[in-house]
């Protein structure tokens, strides 16, 4: 199982982060000097991958333009001497073969990942959710496709949350593998306290067959009235071997205002332009409360 191709679905609405995202795309908001998709996409190339399907929708052409050449903006800033700014921004439309395909209706996470159906052909895939965000010393990515080659399995990013917290997520039921991988034999979206497998959650990244499709076709609607991922991989788990990874990282919501900010700061603070110089202005700050 060799994974060379990657979906990320960018087509909600972004209602979490308004009003901001209402003319400008949530993967759009700049974290310290790159777009939020950037990291994402940095991840997915880091863990191998050199195919990309974003799945947008008809308010995000900005993604497509930002990682496109700007023959006019090179041209100036090699004029100007600007050679640093000239490399980042040829940088970004070179990191990989990216394509878009736009999710036409608002059906749900399930119905954007069955659009990439064609992109993906007959091959393993990684999926990359467009909000998260993860900070690790491995690319997460990384570490569900070891899982899933040594596996021959489709795998699923995992991370223990608490019992109040597991109702946001999907909660899996696993038995242990190995140290930080586990058989997965069942799920559920957003468990009520009687449903509850475990409190491991299901956090942003997943590497599955093709086999998922064919599943996604016939899902009826679930949770919120939408085709919900969650309900094509539990059928997919019982039919198919999968894997779930209780990966080593950070994951920073970033559809979300808090989570935005906390991602922000981290990534600042280790940022070499900014972390001096914001290490200083949080402890002045500190020091006046």
């Amino acid at each position: 199982m060799k994974v060379r191709k990657a979906v990320i679905p960018a087509a909600g609405l972004g209602t979490r982060m308004l009003p901001a995202t209402k003319t400008v795309p949530k993967e759009m908001l700049p974290m310290v000097d790159k777009p939020v998709i950037q990291y994402i996409i940095e991840e997915a190339v880091a863990a191998g991958i050199e195919d990309i399907l974003i799945v947008t929708n008809r308010a995000k052409s900005a993604m497509d333009d930002y990682f496109d050449y700007y023959p006019e903006l090179e041209t100036r800033l090699n004029q100007a001497g600007k050679e640093r700014e000239l490399i980042e921004v040829r940088r970004a439309a070179d990191l990989a073969n990216i394509f878009y395909v736009r999710q036409k209706e608002t059906k749900g996470l399930g119905h954007a990942i069955w659009r990439a159906k064609r992109f993906v052909g007959d091959e393993p895939f990684a999926v990359l959710l467009g909000d998260d965000i993860m900070r690790a010393k491995k690319p997460v990515t990384a570490q569900l496709v070891e899982a899933a080659e040594k596996y021959n399995a489709c795998a699923v990013g995992v991370q223990k949350v608490s019992t109040e917290a597991i109702s946001k997520y999907s909660s899996v039921k696993v038995s242990p593998l190995e140290e930080r991988i586990f058989s997965v034999s069942d799920m559920n979206e957003k468990p009520r306290p009687e449903q509850i497998f475990s409190n491991y959650a299901i956090l942003g990244r997943y590497v599955l067959t093709p086999a998922i499709f064919g599943i996604l076709e016939n899902v009826r609607p679930g949770y919120g009235g939408e085709i919900q991922l969650t309900d094509g991989l539990r059928e997919l788990c019982l039919r198919d071997k999968m894997v779930a990874v209780d990966f080593e990282g950070r994951r920073y919501d970033t559809g979300n205002l808090n989570g935005f900010l906390e991602a922000t700061i981290d990534f600042a603070l280790d940022h070499p332009a900014t972390g001096p110089w914001l290490r200083r202005f949080i402890r002045e700050k500190a020091a006046q409360l």
